[in-house]
């Protein structure tokens, strides 16, 4: 367990060598420190997940560094835990995180400030990777922290660009809400249980909290807010699609393997907790996951950005871990976290290799026939295309999304089921949607082959993954979180229903798909033009395409308020009633100037004044 701090400090490393010598290091070096620092990471991961499994078999294991800081009784460590979340999270985070780095050595040839680039990534993942190993609330909270700083950066990475820069500070604005939040919950467990230690917390909730406690449910509100805000759900999900103004790379960093997941992982670890308080899991994260859910799913019908698109499937797709956590299903909910890694890393970066084959054009309307120029990247498509939609069998995502609804339905959750089953619906319309438009078809924007060892080989390893192969990878979750309802009745052979459920889930999909094949390969999007041009239509497809009108709203509601107030106050009114006092002080001197005139009368007139005033003063004393 010695090496697992390196996971964490190789990344650490190369992001320090990488900012303090920057634009003096060529492309090659900057790739070597870069992308190798990854790669030791992945290794160390590696080795410490073998160490695991054959000395520790399942128990959960504290690396204590040192003592962190000290405040009285309250010290907390810098320590690391490690079991089978932590191994699986471990592994997601330095795997997938090391093809991207390697596919963003490829991507990002001949940019400017390429090493500044790879900094902000090393340090991303050093972050990801202190909050999933963290034994310690206030450790995983300046993981959760240095997270949404390196997004920040990330996002605004072209900051000459106005609006990239507007992206990224949109981002970092409303992920800090959700913080705010979490925060408080920190504060609340530390009042309750006098420590942030993560295993003692856990282990005593049950032994000071009844059910529905209402301390209890006030704390995982805040910690749910904390989720809603990384995992980008209502009301707390206008970053994500923002979110995409970054380079492709980073977009499959944070939509894949790190950040968006961070706030699934917290409620996960933190579970002991929700248990406690069944009406927060089962409405504010499920039921606000089925929501987020059907809403990504309608504004992405509507998107004609590539990455906007993927960027919608994304918050989609958390919904989903959202409802299995909402459910009790808490392996599944990982298993999913594990799989849409896969699949969304695969589809975000053959979309950056289909964004620099035509000369970086965006607009799917603007591709077409690309089948053809770029057949790898077709197939990624096709297979992140296809596990996305949950392709029966062939696909990994439908080993993890079917044993969601299954866990729904098995255990009454009728209403999120079938939400989750429309959601599938509209994944395979629009998934269909985005593969035909942009690879089929007449040739829009004349395309280049792609070559290059970088951009292949991540390409190849996700593809393979998102199959039925990456299925085969089970995450070692028994003992660390509790089997779902769907598992227990397969536990007891009880799980007859469990086949209808998923006919009904691959009908609605076979029908999404069905549907998508008539509007855009035989009817050719006529009708759904026809239908635009209507009112009805028309409002429709505007209120989709513009996020249900959410930013809108934020932008009455808080945004104008701010700017009012902040323009109200351009010239700090404090400083102006501060100014009064020397305002009346010369008013004073002017008015005391004008009563010496010299004369002797005058004098005496007022020396005479005030004698009365004194003498009437001193006989009020006396009496």
């Amino acid at each position: 367990m010695s090496m697992l701090a390196w996971t964490f400090i190789c990344p650490l490393i190369g992001f320090l060598i990488l900012a303090s010598l920057r634009d003096r290091l060529s492309e090659t070096m900057a790739t070597i420190v870069g992308v190798g620092s990854m790669a030791l990471s992945a290794i160390f991961a590696l080795m410490t997940s073998l160490d695991y499994f054959q000395n520790y078999h399942g128990q959960a294991v504290n690396v204590p560094l040192w003592t962190w800081l000290k405040v009285g009784e309250f010290a907390p460590a810098f320590g690391l835990q490690f079991d089978g979340l932590t191994l699986t999270m471990t592994a997601i985070i330095t795997g997938v995180g090391f093809l991207i780095h390697l596919f963003a050595s490829w991507y990002m040839k001949g940019e400017d400030g390429f090493a500044r680039f790879f900094s902000y990534l090393n340090l991303f993942v050093a972050s990801m990777l202190l909050l999933v190993q963290a034994d310690n609330l206030l450790l995983l909270y300046l993981g959760w922290e240095g997270v949404g700083i390196c997004s920040y950066l990330l996002i605004g990475f072209y900051y000459s660009e106005r609006a990239n820069g507007r992206a990224a500070i949109k981002a970092f604005t409303v992920t800090r809400v959700g913080d705010v939040f979490l925060a408080i919950g920190l504060f609340l467990l530390f009042r309750e249980f006098g420590t942030l230690t993560i295993s003692e917390i856990i282990t005593k909730a049950p032994e000071v909290f009844s059910v529905n406690n209402p301390t209890m449910i006030l704390t995982t509100m805040m910690l749910v807010g904390g989720a809603w805000g990384k995992s980008a759900q209502i009301p707390l999900h206008t970053w994500l699609a923002d979110a995409m103004a970054g380079p492709t790379p980073v977009s499959a960093l944070i939509h894949a393997a790190t950040m968006v997941t961070a706030g699934v992982y917290l409620i996960a670890r933190m579970h002991p907790l929700f248990v406690l308080t069944p009406e927060v899991l089962l409405y504010w994260v499920g039921g606000v996951g089925a929501i987020s859910m059907l809403v990504a799913g309608f504004c992405a019908l509507a998107q004609t950005d590539i990455k906007r698109i993927l960027a919608y499937s994304t918050m989609s797709q958390l919904g989903y871990m959202f409802i299995a956590l909402g459910v009790g299903a808490w392996q599944a909910a990982i298993f999913h976290l594990m799989t849409h890694a896969f699949f969304k890393a695969l589809l975000f970066l053959a979309s950056g290799a289909v964004i620099l084959s035509v000369h970086h054009e965006q607009n799917i309307f603007k591709m077409g026939g690309l089948y053809k120029k770029i057949p790898l990247v077709f197939a990624c498509f096709v297979v992140g295309g296809g596990a996305l939609v949950a392709l029966p069998w062939v696909t990994v995502g439908f080993y993890s999304k079917e044993a969601i609804l299954w866990e729904a339905y098995a255990g009454g959750y009728q209403t999120l089921f079938w939400a989750g089953v429309v959601g599938a619906f509209l994944t395979s319309v629009y998934t269909f949607r985005l593969i035909w438009i942009t690879f089929f078809g007449e040739e829009k924007t004349h395309a280049h082959k792609l070559s290059g060892i970088s951009y292949w080989l991540p390409l190849t390893v996700l593809l393979v993954l998102s199959t039925g192969v990456g299925a085969l990878l089970v995450p070692p979750l028994t003992g660390v979180l509790p089997l779902g309802p769907g598992a227990l009745l397969e536990q007891a052979g009880d799980a007859h229903a469990k086949h209808t459920a998923e006919y009904i889930a691959v009908g609605f999909m076979a029908a999404g798909l069905l549907l998508a094949v008539i509007l855009y390969v035989f009817n050719k999007g006529r009708l759904l033009e026809c239908f635009k041009k209507t009112a009805i239509g028309g409002a429709m497809y505007h209120w989709c395409y513009h996020g249900l009108g959410f930013d809108a709203l934020y932008d009455i509601v808080f945004v104008k308020p701010f700017l009012a107030i902040a323009k109200a106050l351009r010239n700090d009114p404090v400083d102006k009633l501060i100014n009064v006092f020397p305002a009346l002080a010369s008013v004073g001197n002017k008015l005391t100037a004008k009563t010496q005139t010299g004369l002797l009368r005058t004098h005496a007139i007022s020396f005479g004044f005030g004698l009365i005033i004194l003498l009437i003063l001193a006989m009020m004393m006396v009496v």
